[in-house]
């Protein structure tokens, strides 16, 4: 039995006049009945009334409920991006200070925050290797509020120890923050200790790149206190979620699992493919080669696979832009950032999605100029896209 997917299917809205969909909510503000009752919302006396959006919204409030149940979580809430996300989740722990112990090949939006913002405001980072729990356990000090990983990181698709993680973050008294974009259904975090979920919604699970979004999933009280009047990240910076986008991701978590099995299955078609050509340098947590097939293989969810992403080491940025232009002029993806699509995106990480990790700090970590981001889409014939992948590769980096 899929427990995740009964889960979100076990979640229905209808409409105020009986529609199959619920209605959407545009609302900026409430009617109070009671002017009393303003007060009490105001001094935190009463929670479950509707204020104004900035605050809470019943269209984002059915997607977060959504969404909690697909990450078996008590709580989430919805926000304007994956950015606004990681920002306000992280910044809610460490609203006094502290220490964050985080992985070195994070997505380079969130390392850009890390080391450039927050470090500015007193907060202290260390940033180690997402596949050494030792290297996590030694990092931590007195000061240590959380520990920050991706459940497989962007770009290099270095898989997470999340359950030695959790046990680390539990014996210590500090929260474990999870970046679960690349892989949701996939792997569940929630399984393994983790305290926060967090979701760029406009990749998976959107799956059409026609929105922007973010989300949290924790328990209630974290949740609580990200919407607080005072002290809520959620609430004083703002970064309200779209009651329309809210709607259109409460309908596509439906069949959110049809997409991700997709995903997962093209790709390890084209990996096997690629794998019977000779091509060198690719990495896919699928293959039995990466480091961590077997901790991935572990924690996937049955029947989800391995997941839609790929990465490529073409040698050099030359050859890299050279096959990714070629792949795009016949039309096996298209050369943009982000991911998720239901048709192939690519891009060249070093200098677009992870340029603001410094060039030193790249090459410490392995992400190397020739390498391409895949992020597999399902559209189209399996066959015939991986010969085209297969025939441009040959012109390109085949010796």
């Amino acid at each position: 039995m899929d427990k995740n997917v009964q889960r979100i299917r076990d979640i229905q809205y209808c409409g105020e006049m009986g529609g199959v969909v619920p209605d959407i909510n545009h609302a900026a503000t409430t009617t109070f009945l009671d002017p009393d009752d303003m007060d009490k919302v105001f001094r935190g006396e009463i929670q479950d009334h509707y204020l104004y959006s900035r605050h809470s919204n019943p269209t984002v409030n059915m997607f977060s409920k959504k969404l909690a149940a697909m990450e078996n979580m008590p709580a989430a809430i919805g926000v304007a991006s994956g950015m606004a996300a990681i920002a306000c989740a992280v910044e809610q722990i460490l609203i006094d200070g502290g220490h964050i112990v985080s992985s070195n090949t994070i997505y380079g939006g969130t390392y850009a925050l890390f080391n450039n913002i927050l470090t500015k405001r007193g907060i202290k980072v260390t940033f180690v290797n997402p596949s050494d729990v030792k290297a996590f356990e030694e990092a931590i000090t007195p000061d240590t509020k959380l520990i920050y990983t991706e459940s497989v990181s962007n770009p290099l698709l270095a898989i997470s120890d999340l359950s030695s993680l959790g046990n680390l973050a539990r014996k210590n008294g500090i929260k474990l923050v999870v970046d679960n974009t690349f892989t949701p259904l996939i792997i569940t975090p929630a399984k393994y200790g983790a305290d926060v979920v967090i979701h760029s919604c406009t990749k998976y699970l959107s799956g059409a790149g026609d929105l922007i979004g973010g989300a949290i999933c924790s328990d209630k009280e974290f949740i609580d206190s990200l919407r607080d009047l005072n002290t809520g990240m959620a609430m004083l910076y703002g970064p309200v979620m779209d009651p329309r986008v809210a709607y259109i991701l409460y309908s596509r978590l439906d069949h959110l699992h049809l997409r991700m099995k997709a995903h997962s299955n093209c790709t390890m078609y084209l990996v096997d493919k690629m794998k019977e050509e000779g091509v060198k340098g690719v990495i896919y947590p699928g293959l039995q080669e990466h480091p961590q097939h077997e901790l991935m293989k572990e924690m996937v969810n049955v029947g989800y696979g391995f997941g839609g992403m790929i990465t490529l080491d073409c040698g050099t940025m030359e050859k890299a832009k050279k096959l990714a232009q070629l792949l795009q002029e016949e039309q096996f993806g298209l050369f943009a950032v982000s991911l998720g699509f239901s048709r192939t995106l690519m891009s060249c990480p070093s200098a677009s999605t992870s340029s603001e990790i410094p060039e030193d700090e790249q090459e410490k970590i392995g992400l190397k100029p020739g390498l391409i981001r895949f992020s597999i889409g399902f559209t189209g014939d399996d066959e015939v896209m991986a010969n085209r992948f297969l025939t441009c590769y040959r012109q390109v980096c085949a010796e």
